[in-house]
């Protein structure tokens, strides 16, 4: 499995020979600055947290250049099917099988409204397990005690987790979650691209590390194996 930073809390995931697009944040990114072309990335599925505009930007122009499948809770869903996409609604604590392998959506603590008003359903998480892996994205959220839930049922390879505060965990509490989950290996989301979530790179490393874990802080475009 493989998963591509691109940028803010997006990441193209390739799996059982299946591409899926996490929070799609690309055009307005100016981090990313060219540097990612929404026509190559061709996605089979478009995976979204909530529907905040950092995190749903580009859905419907990849969704229907890729005529690939939206997967969000029920009011996401519903919302990219009345624009003509694909989807599959699910909703807090629910898992399904897909031809990838499967996903279970999961609590996460924040706020979900699309940019023209509409409700966008309560926000969550994904636990992704594909080609014998378990994977957390977090979405945006706050340390949140629900968790501890996850290593009960999945022995997680990989949390990716935000840490960029204010709007959602900061580093500390990033290393609290993951104590929660149970894996001490991070991949770092939504921090940077704006000024209220700029953080020191070696410092958050740093607090990771004495605690033997590894936070992995990739260059938008960068890649890992899981």
């Amino acid at each position: 499995m493989q998963i591509t930073f691109l940028g803010h809390a997006t990441l193209l995931i390739e799996t059982a020979g299946k591409r899926l697009l996490v929070d799609p944040f690309i055009s307005g990114n100016e981090q990313v600055d060219g540097k990612i072309d929404i026509k190559g990335l061709k996605p089979d599925y478009i995976l979204v947290t909530h529907a905040h505009q950092d995190h749903t930007l580009d859905v419907e122009e990849i969704g229907k250049m890729s005529n690939a499948t939206v997967v969000s809770n029920f009011e996401i869903a519903t919302y990219y099917e009345n624009k003509g996409l694909k989807a599959h609604p699910m909703n807090h604590g629910g898992n399904w099988k897909f031809d990838f392998g499967t996903l279970k959506y999961v609590n996460a603590i924040h706020t979900s409204s699309f940019a023209d008003g509409t409700y966008g359903g309560q926000p969550g998480g994904f636990i992704l397990s594909s080609e014998g892996k378990h994977i957390y994205i977090a979405g945006d959220t706050a340390l949140t005690m629900d968790m501890k839930l996850i290593p009960m049922s999945f022995h997680l390879d990989l949390a990716v987790l935000p840490i960029g505060d204010n709007f959602t965990m900061g580093v500390d509490d990033a290393l609290l979650a993951s104590d929660f989950v149970e894996c001490s290996r991070v991949l770092g989301c939504h921090y940077d691209t704006f000024g209220y979530i700029v953080i020191d790179h070696d410092q958050a490393i740093q607090k990771f590390s004495k605690k033997g874990k590894e936070l992995i802080l990739l260059e938008i475009g960068g890649a890992l194996t899981v």
